[in-house]
C-alpha cells in the first residue's frame, strides 16, 4: 500500500494571463455535488476585481485591433486545447453538476462546439449587423460595429461549463475584453478553462476569471468607472441583486444585459444577441466623388 499523500490543489485567480492568489489571502472549500471536498478556490476581493479591470483595459487596445479572422483562429485554438483536455473537463463537470459521465461528456462536446460556432462568426458579424445607409446626397454613409470595451460577466451559477463558455465567447469574439466572476459553488470548470486560456494563444488580460461570490465582487465591477458593460445573465432569478447592480452600473452609463427570470437553456441556439449586446455602432460619411 502506498503511503503517498495527494497533492491538494488550491485554484487561483486568473488575471492578466497569470495565476495570482487572492489579495485577501482567503480561500473557500469547493465540494462536489455530493458535498465531498474537492479543492480550495481563491476568494476574490474588490482589489482583485480592480486588478482584473486594469488587466482587461490594458489588453483591450491590442485585442480589438486584431483582425476578426485572427480572433477566430485564437478561439478555435481554445476549442482545440479543450478537446485535448476533455477528460479533465468531463471530470470537472461530473463533480460540479452531479452528471453521469456520458451526460458530462455531452456538455463538454456542446461547450467545444459553441466555441467553434462563435469563432466562425468573428469575420461575419460586421457583414450581418453593419450596413450602407441610404442618404439623400452624394455621400457614402456606412455603419459598422465596434467593441464596447471592458465587459464584466457574471457566469451562470448552474451551467458551470457550457453556460460559462456561452457567456464569455460572444464578448471576446467581437473584440471586447472580459472580467468574469465564476459560479461560486461550481468553479472547477471555470478555473480549468482559465488554464486552457493560458496555454492557448489568448493574450493575457483578454479574459480574467475571478472565483468567489458574485454578491461580493459584482457591485465593485458594476460601479467601476472603467468597466463599459456588464452581463447579468448569470444571476438569473436573483431579482434584488440584479436591480442593485443595474443601479450601480448607471453611474457611468454602462451597457447592461439584464438578468432573465430563469437561467436560459444554454444548449439552445444562442443567436446573435449575446454578441450584439456589447457592440457600438460607428457611422462614417464620405463623399462619393465624381
Amino acid at each position: 500500500m502506498s503511503d503517498r499523500i495527494d497533492v491538494r490543489k488550491t485554484y487561483k485567480l486568473y488575471i492578466g494571463g497569470a495565476f495570482p492568489r487572492s489579495e485577501s489571502g482567503y480561500s473557500y472549500e469547493v465540494t462536489d455535488s455530493k458535498g465531498t471536498f474537492v479543492a480550495n478556490a481563491s476568494l476574490a476581493s474588490r482589489k482583485d476585481a480592480r486588478d482584473a479591470v486594469v488587466a482587461a483595459r490594458k489588453a483591450f487596445g491590442g485585442w480589438s485591433a486584431r483582425t476578426a479572422y485572427n480572433r477566430a483562429q485564437i478561439l478555435y485554438r481554445v476549442a482545440e486545447v479543450m478537446e485535448d483536455r476533455r477528460p479533465q473537463f468531463v471530470r470537472a463537470v461530473e463533480q460540479s453538476e452531479g452528471l453521469r459521465t456520458k451526460d458530462a461528456d455531452k456538455v463538454v462536446d456542446a461547450a467545444v462546439d459553441r466555441l467553434v460556432w462563435y469563432a466562425g462568426w468573428a469575420d461575419k458579424l460586421t457583414q450581418v449587423v453593419g450596413n450602407a445607409n441610404p442618404v439623400a446626397g452624394p455621400f457614402f454613409n456606412l455603419s459598422t460595429p465596434e467593441p464596447t470595451g471592458v465587459v464584466a460577466v457574471l457566469a451562470p451559477q448552474g451551467s458551470s461549463l457550457l453556460g460559462l463558455v456561452s457567456a464569455v465567447a460572444p464578448v471576446v469574439v467581437s473584440g471586447n475584453t472580459a472580467v468574469v466572476v465564476s459560479s461560486y459553488a461550481r468553479p472547477l470548470p471555470a478555473v480549468t478553462f482559465a488554464e486552457v486560456l493560458a496555454t492557448s494563444d489568448v493574450p493575457g488580460g483578454v479574459v480574467n476569471i475571478l472565483t468567489g461570490a458574485a454578491a461580493t465582487v459584482a457591485p465593485w465591477l458594476a460601479s467601476h468607472q472603467d468597466v463599459n458593460a456588464i452581463d447579468l445573465t448569470g444571476i438569473a432569478g436573483e431579482t434584488q441583486l440584479a436591480t442593485d447592480l443595474e443601479v450601480a452600473a448607471a453611474d457611468n452609463l454602462k451597457r447592461v444585459r439584464r438578468a432573465p427570470a430563469a437561467e436560459p437553456d444554454w444548449s439552445a441556439d444562442p443567436g446573435l444577441d449575446a454578441m450584439t449586446a456589447f457592440l457600438e455602432t460607428k457611422t462614417v460619411w464620405h463623399p462619393i466623388g465624381v
